[in-house]
């Protein structure tokens, strides 16, 4: 699975060739959520409240990189790292 973060114990990451609309991984522990970047929604799965709250603040932040690594994804293409929350 391709990583493009890490923090706190959560894993993002975007699979190559996957479904639409875009949307990006989050793992903590046991749990897992499928959230959609143009919405940032739970599309799928569910994380810790704590846990989500963190992924909610950094892909607030971090919305268009997610985006253009989603499309990245898309075309096959290296996906970039982004930086964790601090």
């Amino acid at each position: 699975m391709p990583e493009i973060s890490r923090f706190f114990g959560i894993v993002i990451y975007i699979f190559y060739m996957d479904h639409h609309p875009p949307h990006f991984h989050a793992k903590y522990n046991e749990y897992e959520a499928v959230i959609r970047i143009d919405t940032l929604s739970v599309m799928a799965g569910n994380l810790p409240p704590r846990a989500l709250g963190l992924v909610m603040e950094w892909a607030i932040m971090h919305q268009n990189e997610i985006l253009e690594n989603w499309n990245r994804a898309e075309n096959f293409e290296p996906l970039k790292k982004i930086p964790p929350l601090k």
